[in-house]
């Protein structure tokens, strides 16, 4: 599986930005996707989790309320969108399958993408 992140940029606090995760390969529609972001000097960090069918979701608390992620398996993207955007929701931000839901860390998550940088202004 290759993964291509997009939809990163430059937005204000408080705006919206959806970011996409294209893959290839056939076996996209049996994995569960997660989305994780690494900000500059810190550790790569759970962000939302979506199960293979798209019907399980998951988040962490620090984008609760505020992200949705979603899946179209037909296309082989998941999608994560990002309202309320806050300062520190800047980062690089990642997808990646994994056959565990839900994982929270990094370990079950089998391929990592280059990510797409995403940059909140206050």
């Amino acid at each position: 599986v290759q993964l291509q992140a997009s939809g990163g940029g430059l937005v204000q606090a408080g705006g919206s930005l959806r970011l996409s995760c294209a893959a290839s390969g056939r076996t996209f529609s049996t994995y569960h996707m997660g989305w994780f972001r690494q900000a500059p000097g810190k550790e790569r960090e759970f962000v939302a989790a979506i199960n293979w069918s798209g019907d399980r979701t998951y988040y962490a608390d620090s984008v609760k309320g505020r992200f949705t992620i979603s899946r179209d398996n037909a296309k082989n993207t998941v999608y994560l969108q990002m309202n309320s955007l806050k300062p520190e929701d800047t980062a690089i931000y990642y997808c990646a399958p994994t056959y565990t839901f839900v994982d929270v860390t990094t370990s079950s998550y089998v391929y990592w993408g280059q990510g797409t940088e995403l940059t909140v202004s206050s």
